[in-house]
């Protein structure tokens, strides 16, 4: 119950701290929050390392794939965002 608890605080924390970005901030937040998605992930390595029923295990596999979700997003979203600053190509002209 307290892996749930602690789950369920964390995804309303998030949720209220992203909602409060404005829309022109969101690029850059995602770009420059991958280190700490990185860590997020290895937190939810550390909680199926701990876990011992069911309940754990779901939620680590949650926090995982969330976590690797936003780590790869976030990496896309970055390599975007570098693709406007590039000189433009002979092909692209």
């Amino acid at each position: 119950m307290t892996n749930l608890s602690i789950f369920l605080l964390a995804l309303l924390v998030g949720f209220e701290v992203i909602g409060k970005v404005p829309a022109t901030l969101h690029t850059p937040l995602m770009s420059a929050a991958n280190a700490i998605h990185g860590v997020v992930l290895v937190g939810a390595v550390l909680i199926a390392a701990s876990a011992h029923d069911l309940v754990g295990y779901a939620l680590a596999l949650f926090a995982a794939g969330f976590a690797a979700m936003n780590v790869v997003g976030g990496y896309v979203v970055t390599g975007r965002m570098l693709q406007m600053f590039r000189k433009p190509t002979e092909r692209e002209r």
